[in-house]
């Protein structure tokens, strides 16, 4: 026999609802719970259904579970860039976990320990605590969801609202806030109708709602009488609440934790590779998707920071990332409830995503590091990609791209023999690595190889290492593109091959550690080329593979090597040389890929320039649009991403148009935001530089007390070749 202390602060869990309606409620649970449960398995179930992902994404389970847990409670990655959405999705989630914790506390007393034990312990201090806790929890969820309503429906934030949007996401948030103020409201109205017993002004905001009522004219009569109706009302919107949660948007609240489980914390840097067979497909049905894609498509919120983030959107490109993601969502669901099969991907036509909007990728990252819940949109643009190469539906400027990269191993298109004519200018022609070895093996890449205006920069790197007496070498015309972006526009085969390529250069080769010119270059070398299982293409009479993968070498970008030559004082800076007001723009693949951030910083300050931040910096940084294939390709935009670039270092920075050079590291960089001085017409208005001929200008001042005399020019304006 159950007995309970009368005096006991408590209160009745289904006052004034009987034993039928308490079987009633029970039924309904056990509803409303199978309906979840069958739901979830069968969500579940579909994603068994997708490729088997290339990365192991459950290994060391504990650790990931224990980081997901650290990133989603915290709600670290919705602070980022928007405090006041973060802290308010923080009181949701707060809330709405100790809610649940707490209907799941009440469930263990009534269902579990009183009938093993005929006592409670929701009573007394117990209770009091519970109450108190629920109470003030409760409020921040109904205070957090106002203020995602009122972003949503009174300020009408731009990024909530797109395509995608439907009354899905009405009915979602509006529920959610029902099931805090209804709670309240349900609250309030036993208390009134209990007449108000003392200890439950621990219950704080409850016995708020009770006065309130009272004070409406309420008498605890009628409060009794009608708290029936209030108490099934906010029951059965629970319930259906909890039934609903597999069937739509509320599925993201478990998928969302599940894809910060499952991420890959090197995704985007590195691509999952193909597998050496050619029959294998890329992406021909929505099943060749691995099941991290097709969870990556239910984890998402629709909250459209990926969207706000798209340089590619800014400029009007027809690519919206969280609308590819959807789409392929929405076409799974469609296929999965019998409708018609389409083209995943095809230029013109019928398909799901059209070829323009993929080759309006630039491959920056931007999306994966604004999105909150770790999808990695990389991996399923590239999939995609790579099913654009097997169809032949490629932008021309990428196919010639590619054709001079098989015929010639740059993307120029130019003959080996011309690969090191950028160093016949200098004093010391450099150490040929493949007859001496070395301690730096520089890549010098592609466009300072090539092109007239980078082969200034490399020349600049070059007596930056001849004055600090580095020990470097390059490869000659052994020397062959490094794949990076050929991969990222989705050539996987030609990338293995140049990898293969390179890394037998590498393997002939005595050296210590590796310097790129190139980021991009950088991030292929050091995140890719140690990833790439040449064995598996060992039986492929195309390809002339290494006989063992590469086991990597140190890697660094050239910033970082020089930055630690300026710390020895091996160039004999002060900091006093120059005195421009300059700006820096951070490229994608060496800052947003791998977080280096400070190493050019502080070679801009050591030639004494003031450097004036731009709004977007760091892993916030604007890409100048070369990125993922970009430079090869023609987009009518207006402004270009350079374009508005090169506006926001004149017309944003704190010092506005005082700034006199916009300062790259990246040789894409350079080409794209010289072009978009000509074309934005800033020609007069600033001058792009790159940090290596920041440097040798202020070497320069220093050696020759006041003048610089190198291609920079007495002013620091580039000199023609």
């Amino acid at each position: 026999m159950l007995v309970l202390q009368a005096e006991a602060p408590t209160r009745p869990t289904f006052w004034g609802i009987g034993p039928v309606g308490k079987a009633a409620f029970y039924y309904l649970a056990a509803v409303a719970i199978a309906v979840f449960l069958l739901g979830s398995y069968r969500r579940v179930a579909r994603y068994a259904e997708g490729r088997e992902d290339p990365l192991d994404r459950l290994d060391d389970l504990p650790r990931r579970v224990v980081d997901a847990a650290r990133v989603v409670l915290s709600n670290r990655t919705l602070r980022d860039g928007d405090l006041v959405a973060g802290l308010a999705h923080a009181f949701v989630l707060w809330g709405f976990l100790t809610l649940l914790i707490a209907t799941t506390i009440l469930g263990i007393d009534m269902d579990i320990y009183r009938p093993l034990t005929g006592d409670s312990f929701f009573v007394g201090d117990f209770y009091l605590s519970y109450s108190f806790v629920v109470d003030a929890m409760g409020l921040l969820f109904v205070v957090g969801l106002g203020v995602l309503l009122y972003r949503r429906y009174a300020a009408r934030d731009g990024r909530l609202w797109g395509r995608h949007t439907s009354a899905e996401d009405d009915l979602f948030v509006w529920a959610l806030f029902l099931l805090g103020v209804g709670g309240y409201l349900t609250e309030g109205w036993r208390i009134l109708g209990q007449n108000f017993p003392d200890f439950e002004t621990v219950s704080f905001v409850g016995w708020a709602v009770a006065v309130a009522l009272d004070g409406a004219g309420m008498t605890p009569a009628m409060a009794e009488a009608t708290y029936p109706v209030v108490w099934w009302s906010h029951s059965i919107l629970a319930l259906a609440f909890v039934a609903a949660i597999p069937l739509g948007k509320p599925f993201h609240m478990l998928a969302s934790a599940a894809n910060v489980v499952a991420r890959d914390e090197d995704a985007g840097r590195r691509l999952p590779g193909v597998p050496a067979d050619l029959e294998a497909t890329n992406a021909e049905s929505i099943d060749d998707f691995t099941w991290k894609e097709l969870l990556d498509q239910d984890a998402c919120t629709k909250c459209g920071r990926c969207s706000a983030a798209c340089p590619a959107k800014a400029a009007g490109r027809p690519l919206d990332p969280r609308d590819v993601i959807l789409d392929l969502k929405n076409y799974r669901e469609a296929r999965d409830a019998g409708g018609e099969k389409v083209d995943i991907v095809a230029d013109g036509g019928t398909s799901v995503i059209d070829a323009a909007t993929m080759e309006s990728c630039m491959a920056c990252m931007a999306c994966m590091d604004a999105c909150p819940v770790e999808i990695e949109h990389l991996d399923s643009f590239t999939r995609m990609n790579r099913q654009l190469v097997d169809q032949g539906d490629l932008d021309r400027n990428v196919q010639d791209a590619f054709q001079n990269v098989m015929q010639q191993g740059n993307t120029f298109g130019e003959s080996q023999r011309k690969r090191a004519d950028w160093a016949d200018e200098l004093d010391a022609e450099p150490t040929d690595a493949r007859e001496e070895s070395v301690e730096y093996l520089w890549y010098v890449g592609d466009y300072p190889s090539f092109d007239d205006r980078n082969r200034r920069v490399a020349r600049s790197l070059a007596r930056l290492f001849e004055r600090a007496d580095v020990d470097y070498g390059i490869l000659y015309d052994d020397e062959v593109y490094d794949g990076n972006d050929v991969r990222r526009v989705g050539e996987e085969f030609l990338f293995v091959e140049q990898a293969a390529t390179m890394v037998n250069a590498f393997d002939d080769c005595e050296f210590e550690k590796v310097v790129c010119t190139d980021p991009h270059a950088f991030n292929t070398f050091a995140n890719e080329y140690p990833e790439v299982d040449f064995e598996e293409f060992a039986d492929d009479p195309m390809l002339e593979v290494p006989d063992e993968n590469w086991d990597g070498a140190p890697v660094f970008h050239w910033t970082q090597v020089v930055e630690d030559l300026v710390d020895e004082g091996r160039l004999g800076l002060r900091g006093d040389e120059l005195d421009y007001t300059v700006t820096y723009h951070d490229p994608c693949h060496l800052g947003r890929y791998n977080g280096e951030y400070e190493a050019p910083r502080e070679l801009v300050r050591a030639t004494g320039c003031e450097l004036a931040e731009m709004p977007r910096n760091r892993d916030d940084s604007f890409c100048c649009g070369g990125g993922g294939g970009g430079l090869w390709m023609e987009f009518d935009e207006d402004p270009k991403p350079s374009e508005e670039r090169l506006r926001e270092a004149v017309e944003d920075t704190p010092v506005g148009p005082a700034v006199e050079k916009f300062v790259v590291a990246c040789p894409m960089c350079t080409t794209m935001f010289e072009d978009g001085r000509k074309t934005g017409g800033f020609e007069d208005e600033i001058e792009v530089v790159d940090v290596a001929e920041l440097l040798v200008e202020a070497v320069e001042v220093r050696e020759t007390g006041g003048v610089a005399t190198g291609e920079s020019g007495p002013a620091g304006s580039p000199a023609d070749d």
